[in-house]
């Protein structure tokens, strides 16, 4: 059974300085049995590093319009029944199931602040200035915070496809971003810059082992990527292929529409 000290001894093996903040992604089954679960790795990350945020996504907030602007990737009109199933964002709604337990955990945790963003939210610790900066229109601005004060991703027992800086590293890179609605107690907000999907991901792994650090325990694996590099070699990768990443799934609405988009041009 892994504990606290395991994790954190796994953090100290990959030497990263504890000062320049973090973006994590877990799966806490992905290592199996952990003595006191998602709050030890938790605390084993509060204790090794000063900044650390991570998505605490809510789907369920999100409705489907009638109409709205066109290639969208979006069926309108198709979401009478979810519709109904949806919910209104508060600041202490859970993060979705997805996102995994570690996540949930740092939310409820006391010291954690939590952004605004009805879909797209992050929790952090000692991060009000990288949250706060995000809007509507730019959901992904924290991560712009990040790559400014060279952070690291954290990946902690997931792959490439949660990652969610590849997703920043293609909007600077100016692929397609979309439009999506939420639920909020002031009525229907419409959210710009909603990124596309990520199921393609993991087809960057080659291209990061130069500068992807790695450590084993239990039976996951921990891999720490400089953001700064990430996104060089996202960027670089769309200018040599702008198709790269997109995945493969001929009813993917999402990447059926950035392929458009991209013949257009």
């Amino acid at each position: 059974m892994l504990t606290f000290r395991d994790f954190s001894t796994a953090f100290r093996k990959l030497d990263l300085d504890r000062s320049r903040p973090v973006i994590a992604h877990a799966s806490l089954s992905a290592f199996g049995e952990v003595q006191s679960g998602a709050e030890a790795v938790l605390g084993a990350m509060l204790m090794s590093f000063n900044t650390l945020i991570m998505p605490t996504f809510t789907y369920n907030t999100m409705i489907i319009p009638e109409v709205g602007p066109p290639d969208n990737a979006i069926s309108y009109g198709s979401g009478k029944d979810i519709n109904k199933m949806a919910e209104f964002f508060h600041p202490d709604m859970p993060a979705d199931k997805m996102m995994g337990s570690v996540a949930e955990a740092l939310r409820r945790h006391p010291k954690a602040h939590r952004s605004m963003h009805p879909i797209l939210s992050f929790a952090g610790a000692n991060a009000e200035r990288i949250l706060d900066a995000q809007t509507l229109n730019e959901p992904l601005i924290p991560l712009h915070a990040l790559r400014q004060e060279e952070g690291w991703v954290l990946l902690m027992g997931v792959d490439q496809t949660v990652n969610t800086s590849i997703h920043y590293a293609e909007m600077l890179a100016g692929r397609k971003q979309f439009t999506r609605w939420a639920l909020t107690p002031k009525g229907v907000v419409t959210c710009e810059g909603f990124p596309g999907c990520s199921d393609g991901f993991e087809a960057i792994s080659p291209r990061l082992d130069g500068v992807v650090r790695r450590v084993e325990i239990g039976e996951g694996v921990i891999q720490a990527i400089p953001l700064v590099n990430l996104v060089d070699i996202v960027r670089a990768m769309l200018v040599e292929d702008p198709l790269a990443l997109l995945c493969g799934r001929e009813d993917c609405e999402r990447c059926n529409a950035l392929r458009a988009s991209i013949a257009k041009q």
